[in-house]
């Protein structure tokens, strides 16, 4: 009697497993602008699975489901149009762009996927296929063409919409507004301009220390020569690092300097050399060159020392950015939807139909 209900149990859970999967195979939507692709189930659960990771959301709704079918359509359709106009993206293209998104969100730099690969071991002791599961639901090859498609669209809309966009700009009033609204963080702090000197010790410390000293030795006898000297020899980049740097004490502790040190920075006249001074890893040396003292800036002031830039022509432009981007999107979906005719996309399911399939989360 075990063994019959053993048997009963195995082959529901068998049946059930099947329904799922016959389930996952059912198409939603074909789209067919330029070719034909076929959204399922299983098509709308990965994107909808990728949302989720990407917006924190744990169970979404099915009206948040059904949006995200409409743009899952959309996508599709953009992408088609693009592709029938000729548009195209190299698969090496889509590489670099997949490694600009991981180098920006390690804050590392990364040219080859293996290098991806091996910091990822490392870092998380997970493969990079893993890994970009974890992250996206979607392996490593379908979320590369999750990004080309991504990349497809926008160079579509922008190549449609680049005159209206370009015209989108930020007025006078919008501009004064917004700096009568933030004027508080239009601000100086105590800043000093340096030359700074940097020797890494890596695997020679005393070499290091040697070079530093002589470096500096130079500079005090002849500063503007050898300063030029320091900053365009080819080693420079190389074999130690030298240039110019407008400091705040934020920046000085983050250099790896110490709070009593930053105070006697702001204390220096221009033209002051320092002494060679000593970290866990490099030896260095900083010119005081300008000092500019804290300030609340007006609309026309420049933005930062040294620059042309002002105060007005800074909120102008990300102001103008920001309504591009909102203009650049409104444009997508407007785009989007004169796409979407019943030659274009073929709907299998609506109605009561679509929200029984859509309500996966139910099944049992």
């Amino acid at each position: 009697m075990k063994r019959l209900v053993v048997t009963a149990a195995l082959l529901l859970t068998m049946a059930v497993s099947v329904f799922a999967a016959s389930t996952d195979m059912t198409p939603l939507a074909v789209v067919k602008l330029n070719g034909s692709e076929t959204i399922t189930v299983k098509t709308l659960k990965d994107r909808v699975n990728l949302w989720t990771k990407l917006n924190g959301v744990k169970e979404p709704s099915l009206e948040q489901k059904k949006a995200i079918l409409d743009n899952l359509i959309y996508e599709k359709l953009v992408a088609q149009a693009a592709a029938k106009d000729g548009l195209t993206i190299s698969d090496s293209d889509i590489d670099k762009s997949f490694l600009s998104t991981m180098s920006q969100q390690f804050n590392q730099q990364f040219t080859t996927e293996s290098q991806l690969s091996e910091f990822l071991q490392k870092q998380t002791n997970k493969s990079l296929s893993t890994y970009i599961k974890e992250m996206t639901g979607y392996s490593l090859a379908d979320y590369k063409v999750y990004l080309k498609n991504s990349i497809l669209v926008q160079q579509y809309v922008y190549t449609k919409k680049q005159a209206e966009i370009k015209k989108v700009t930020a007025s006078d009033q919008e501009i004064r507004d917004a700096y009568a609204m933030n004027k508080a963080m239009f601000v100086w702090s105590d800043m000093v301009k340096l030359f700074i000197v940097v020797v890494p010790k890596n695997k020679d410390a005393a070499a290091a220390k040697k070079k530093a000293d002589k470096m500096l030795k130079d500079y005090t006898k002849k500063p503007s020569s050898a300063e030029d000297a320091i900053k365009d020899d080819a080693d420079n980049g190389k074999a130690y690092q030298a240039g110019y740097m407008i400091m705040t004490t934020q920046q000085a502790q983050q250099f790896g300097w110490a709070p009593d040190k930053v105070v006697e920075l702001y204390n220096r006249k221009k033209g002051y050399i320092s002494e060679l001074s000593e970290t866990d890893v490099d030896y260095q040396f900083y010119v005081v060159k300008d000092k500019f003292a804290a300030k609340m800036l007006s609309i026309d002031d420049i933005i930062q020392p040294e620059s042309t830039t002002t105060v007005y022509d800074y909120i102008k432009a990300n102001l103008t950015q920001q309504k591009q981007s909102q203009y650049f999107a409104q444009a997508a979906v407007d785009l989007s939807k004169s796409l979407d005719t019943k030659a274009n996309v073929e709907r299998k399911k609506e109605g009561s139909a679509l929200d029984k399939l859509l309500n996966w989360d139910s099944e049992s």
